[in-house]
């Protein structure tokens, strides 16, 4: 994905961006190429059970997915402060769960899948 590499290319310290679509939109395909972005040479997956990954590249990137998270409240347990308030760019895969823990500087982008062709995402970028 073009625009995620962009995104990751553009990203700076402290840098918080907010991944929402349904289930199968391209998510972790977008942190993959926002990753790439980032000139992070591993393979990124999506950290549905770990919570968060790490990522070593031009930037630490701290790729979370919060779709197990059950509320704000939970995340706590995670030391999610320590992430989003660091050196590193935080990428939140179903960020809509746990938004009143989220910054107010952080980008929302919403990823939508055409219904006519699988192929095709709208992608909504804003900062709210």
């Amino acid at each position: 994905m073009k625009i995620a590499y962009e995104i990751g290319r553009a990203a700076k310290p402290g840098d918080i961006y907010c991944l929402n679509g349904d289930l199968g939109s391209g998510k972790t395909v977008f942190a993959k190429g926002f990753a790439k972005g980032l000139d992070i040479p591993d393979e990124v997956t999506s950290p549905t059970f770990a919570i968060v990954n790490e990522y070593k590249g031009r930037l630490p990137l701290y790729h979370f997915d919060v779709y197990r998270i059950s509320s704000p409240e939970e995340m706590e347990d995670t030391g999610y402060e320590e992430y989003f308030f660091g050196a590193g760019v935080c990428l939140i895969e179903w960020a809509h769960l746990i938004e009143p823990v989220i910054p107010q500087e952080a980008v929302w982008i919403t990823i939508k899948k055409d219904i006519y062709n699988d192929n095709t995402r709208e992608i909504e970028i804003e900062k709210r």
